[in-house]
């Protein structure tokens, strides 16, 4: 029995469509809808390649400590404080980062990755292994 999953992809403006087989006898993700796979995958794809997320990220799992954003604003040469903030609020939506914040003067807030967040670096360190 064979799957298909309906791709499709943006070249010079024009959106092609393709279907791609997947064959289900060699899925290792046995009950998984291979649609529903593509889509997840879709949306972890545009949220690691943006700008200033693996900077974040890495730096998150080397450190047992909380980050604060002060840290993060100090490291990230090159990205605005506009961007850093978006994404780390983007991140924190996709459940991959823990914000806490602290009613304090002045405003203290600090970063943590979830068991999700850890688990996704771990696994983009080991394909660059």
């Amino acid at each position: 029995m064979t799957v298909s999953v309906k791709m499709e992809t943006k070249t010079n403006n024009r959106i092609k469509r393709r279907e791609l087989p997947v064959f289900k006898e060699s899925c290792g993700f046995e009950g998984y809808d291979a649609s529903s796979l593509m889509a997840e995958t879709a949306k972890l794809r545009n949220l690691i390649t943006k700008r200033g997320t693996l900077g974040i990220l890495i730096p998150l799992c080397c450190s047992t400590e909380p980050v604060r954003y002060k840290k993060f604003r100090e490291t990230m040469k090159g990205i605005s404080s506009k961007t850093l903030a978006y994404r780390l609020h983007e991140l924190e939506k996709g459940g991959v980062l823990e914000r806490r914040s602290y009613n304090e003067i002045p405003p203290r807030v600090e970063y943590n990755l979830t068991t999700k967040g850890q688990e996704l670096v771990e696994s983009v360190i080991d394909l660059l292994q």
